[in-house]
């Protein structure tokens, strides 16, 4: 199919290409905080095994609030984009001041939360008194990178929305190098460190976040971004736009605030079943968010292109460039899911667990992949729906899918006690479930005349 000229560099078509451009930068951003969360998990695995199970739970809870940065990050790129497509650089400053501003409301709201309310919660839901004690702890430290995170998020939306993706690699580069450094400095506490173990690992990953967005900011003024959109000219409250982030976002901020929140469920479902299934299955969301990171950089795509090629008034475009990126993303996954399979046993070695680890774990990563492949295509087709401005609906299909997910892990993990391979297909039905309704609603055309 035959594409328009590109008229501003603002604006994108629906090549290969163009979605590699913009696709292959996220997924290195989006991989460097994995090889943190993973580096984080390799460094507690060898320090303790009981480590590395708390890990699993503090991990999936600081995910919680991550993920509400990225709702917020998700919707202002989509905002973002769709100024793009139409041409309008002056009002994409204005959007990004007040998406900065609402960052800034929710992490204090989260630093909060997590001093006073979350060690009640953890003591009523975690079984095991010490890993409970050890999560508050390490919580209320690690709580304290989340500004930083939040304006890093808010700086990636500016990048992806405004086809400036190739800018994101040099902030989480300098992230991954320092968070490397100072896991290895405070966890065993070497070259007179303290030994710090699994709170060493809080403090290097708050470092670290500060580094990113301190980077991130420096490499975008001496490119001109800075002034090419006159960002600074609108840090002021302006209610108007304030609102419309808000509107436009806060279906984005719940659909993945629960969905992570379901993950933690999931997880102190698993810590029922001892320490051992709790460690396994904080390596399955490593080697899930190792492979994810190119499933959503695919994903964020979507939004961003779809959304700028309905500004650009190409809406019978649509479905052929989600078909596009699906391939690709679904291509990759498969190829790194088989490399994955082969060499399972290898991978879980690393960890250093031992053998019983190890063929516990090898099913389990059996389970895993397959439902990466899954959500390999039907993550691209949702975030396709949240591209189009319907971002409700987006929340709606994430609600369905996260209810169906809920009970299937109560039934399987805590009424009929089965073992964790059978708890972790329950992504099978999450993904499944959320493909089949973001597939029907784009091919319903309903989404053509919403305007944002």
């Amino acid at each position: 199919m035959a594409t328009p000229p590109i008229q501003n560099s603002l604006q994108v078509e629906t090549s290969n290409l163009q979605i590699l451009k913009i696709a292959l930068p996220i997924s290195l951003a989006m991989l460097v905080p994995q090889i943190n969360f993973f580096t984080n998990n390799i460094f507690l695995g060898h320090f303790s095994e009981h480590a590395l199970a708390t890990a699993s739970i503090t991990g999936v809870y600081y995910l919680i609030f991550a993920m509400i940065g990225f709702g917020l990050n998700n919707g202002l790129q989509t905002l973002i984009a769709r100024r793009a497509g139409e041409n309008k650089p002056d009002e994409i400053g204005k959007i990004f001041g007040q998406g900065i501003f609402i960052s800034i409301i929710i992490a204090s709201t989260g630093i909060i939360l997590t001093w006073f309310a979350a060690p009640y919660i953890l003591k009523s839901s975690i079984r095991s008194e010490i890993i409970a004690d050890d999560a508050i702890t390490f919580l209320k430290i690690r709580i304290w990178g989340l500004p930083f995170l939040y304006v890093y998020q808010m700086r990636n939306a500016l990048l992806v929305g405004t086809n400036n993706s190739k800018y994101l690699v040099s902030g989480t580069l300098a992230e991954t190098v320092v968070n490397i450094l100072f896991d290895y400095l405070l966890i065993f506490g070497h070259y007179g460190f303290p030994e710090m173990g699994l709170n060493g690992a809080a403090v290097a990953s708050i470092i670290a976040e500060f580094t990113g967005m301190a980077v991130i900011f420096i490499v975008i003024h001496y490119k001109g971004i800075t002034q090419k959109f006159s960002l600074f000219n609108h840090i002021k409250w302006d209610g108007i736009n304030a609102r419309r982030i808000l509107t436009f976002s806060w279906p984005l901020i719940f659909q993945l605030a629960i969905s992570i929140i379901s993950w933690e469920y999931f997880y102190i479902l698993i810590e029922h079943h001892g320490q051992e299934a709790l460690a396994v299955s904080n390596v399955m969301r490593n080697i899930f968010g190792l492979v994810g990171c190119i499933t959503w950089a695919f994903a964020a795509t979507s939004a961003t292109m779809v959304s700028n090629v309905i500004g650009q008034g190409r809406k019978d475009e649509v479905q052929f460039l989600i078909r596009k990126i699906v391939k690709l993303s679904t291509g990759s996954s498969l190829i790194i899911t088989i490399m994955i399979n082969i060499f399972s046993a290898q991978l879980l070695s690393i960890f250093g667990q031992g053998e019983t680890f190890i063929v516990s774990g090898i099913p389990v990563v059996r389970v895993v992949t397959i439902a990466m492949v899954l959500m390999s295509f039907a993550v691209v087709w949702l975030n396709a729906v949240t591209g189009t401005g319907n971002t409700r609906v987006t929340f709606l299909i994430e609600l369905i899918a996260i209810i169906i997910y809920c009970v299937y892990v109560y039934l399987a993990l805590e009424k009929y006690f089965l073992s964790i391979m059978y708890g972790w297909m329950a992504e099978w039905l999450y993904w499944t479930g959320m493909f089949t309704m973001s597939f029907f609603y784009i091919l319903s055309g309903k989404w053509k005349g919403k305007v944002i």
